[in-house]
């Protein structure tokens, strides 16, 4: 099996930079795609981003969209997902998620992924 677990979250300051980390366990030799999501209170969780586990194409080792940038570091068995600049909406419980699939034609959605750690909170204040 693979283990997740999040970190980094917290209250912080809009405007500002925020690195959440993932760290993966376990038969993380399994890990085909890594998806990051968010659930803001009372919404359905949603995908942020995604990217390869072993930093292959098409994502590469640091995958971009949007605010949001994620990248592998297989040595430490961690992905990070960057946010550039923090908005009051971004308040959310930040989850990563890890595939066994061999398919990235599914990368966005919930289903294509085995795998999910406890979620860290992150409250952006005004």
């Amino acid at each position: 099996q693979v283990q997740l677990a999040e970190s980094g979250g917290g209250v912080v300051q809009a405007g500002g930079p925020l690195r959440l980390s993932c760290a993966a366990s376990g038969r993380t030799d399994r890990i085909y795609n890594v998806g990051c999501f968010r659930q803001a209170p009372g919404k359905e969780r949603e995908f942020v981003a995604w990217i390869i586990w072993n930093g292959a194409a098409p994502t590469s080792n640091v995958s971009t969209e949007g605010r949001f940038t994620v990248s592998i570091d297989n040595a430490k068995n961690m992905v990070y997902l960057q946010i550039g600049s923090l908005r009051p909406d971004d308040t959310a419980v930040y989850y990563c998620a890890a595939g066994e699939g061999r398919s990235w034609a599914g990368s966005r959605e919930i289903r294509s992924y085995s795998y999910w750690g406890q979620g860290t909170q992150v409250t952006v204040s005004s």
